[in-house]
């Protein structure tokens, strides 16, 4: 069974980390998913840095410039990675943009992610009629879950279509701006929560965008079976550096 499988089974709000590869320094990926798993986070997210991060807010975008720029690329994440399952065992999902994936080679990055022990993929801008008709059976081959995203604007139809075509969990993006930009849910995002959750949908969803303390990952985490925190963590990281994980963790739960 897929470790994201395993992992939605468990009776508890998932907390889901992000952060940006080769972010502060080229070299602490590894490091900062073993504090992560050692520090109780459920499933860590890691973001392969692109020069046009569309979707990501200052924060994130800062961060994938600066990693770019300490030299990390595809080739390098996945070798930086290769022995991580000697050492961590929650779900690890590759975040980050189709063009890296495709210039590498959908087969091929999908076969290294099944060699290295990743557990899905989260492309924001591959499209789910593309997903479906050109790449979902490479995919599959793998064992890789690809997560979909929907937002408030998300269409009832379109929703239905996603769930129908998702295989462990939707991201629930919490507003349609970009990431790291909200202090807080308001009306607005609460009724959208409460509307998805009555939906009644087969996937469980996982709430991201604004969630940054102890209150938001509440308010996120009411109706849905967790929420990813990303920009803030990223904040954190920077201010206080990788050996302060533990005590950010804390402050959520």
């Amino acid at each position: 069974m897929n470790r994201i499988h395993q992992k939605l089974q468990e009776d508890k709000k998932l907390l889901s980390i992000y952060f940006t590869a080769g972010y502060p320094s080229l070299n602490d990926t590894v490091h900062i998913i073993q504090k992560l798993e050692k520090n109780g986070v459920d499933m860590i997210e890691i973001g392969l840095p692109f020069s046009d991060p569309l979707a990501d807010g200052p924060t994130i975008q800062d961060s994938s410039t600066s990693a770019l720029k300490n030299g990390m690329t595809t080739e390098k994440l996945f070798e930086q990675l290769k022995d991580i399952r000697k050492s961590v065992s929650v779900p690890l999902i590759v975040m980050g943009y189709f063009n890296p994936m495709l210039q590498y080679g959908v087969e091929a990055f999908c076969k290294k992610c099944a060699e290295i022990g990743i557990d899905g993929i989260i492309m924001p801008d591959l499209p789910l009629d593309v997903y479906q008709s050109d790449y979902e059976a490479t995919f599959k081959k793998y064992g890789l879950i690809n997560v979909f995203l929907i937002t408030p604007q998300t269409s009832d139809e379109r929703i239905r279509k996603i769930d129908e075509a998702s295989d462990g969990f939707i991201y629930m993006v919490s507003s349609a701006s970009v990431t790291g930009s909200k202090s807080g849910f308001g009306n607005e995002q609460t009724d959208y929560f409460e509307r998805i959750a009555k939906m009644n949908l087969k996937n469980p969803q996982i709430v991201g965008f604004g969630i940054k303390d102890a209150e938001t990952f509440r308010q996120a985490t009411k109706t849905a079976k967790g929420a990813i925190i990303g920009s803030a963590f990223i904040k954190y990281l920077t201010s206080k550096g990788v050996e302060a994980i533990a005590s950010f963790v804390k402050t959520i739960r």
